[in-house]
């Protein structure tokens, strides 16, 4: 019982990314063909609005402090998991976020992406410590 308010919000999400077009593969292409503003005002919303409430929390919730740690400097890691994450991006239409909603949605080949993503997500738990970072 204690996940039900998770998951009413998950749903109510799901629904507004749903209705806002945010997980529709049009709106994604016209965004990386810079034909339409639509995707790059909901990123752009939701840039602020983290930044805003990240603030907010850094002053306290119920009187507890909330400390965000510094990330450590490393461009080029950045710049190639950026690489890889647009690839994928643009090869399956979506972002990693909405998976679920699409599949929730009927979209059933994103079962194939979702099974990818985890072997993906597994592989890299196995080989983190041999790799670079």
């Amino acid at each position: 019982m204690n996940y039900l308010k998770f998951l009413i919000i998950g749903v109510f999400f799901g629904i507004v990314l749903v209705k806002s077009e945010a997980v529709s593969w049009y709106r994604i292409y016209e965004m990386f063909r810079f034909q339409s503003f639509h995707m790059y005002g909901i990123i752009g919303t939701a840039i602020i609005t983290g930044i805003l409430f990240l603030q907010l929390s850094k002053k306290g919730i119920k009187g507890k402090n909330i400390l965000v740690p510094k990330k450590e400097n490393g461009f080029t890691r950045y710049i190639i998991g950026g690489t890889i994450f647009g690839l994928g991006w643009a090869l399956i239409g979506a972002c990693p976020g909405p998976l679920y909603i699409l599949l929730g949605t009927g979209v059933l080949s994103m079962a194939v992406v979702i099974a990818a993503a985890m072997l993906g997500t597994f592989v890299y738990g196995i080989l983190k410590n041999k790799l670079p970072h």
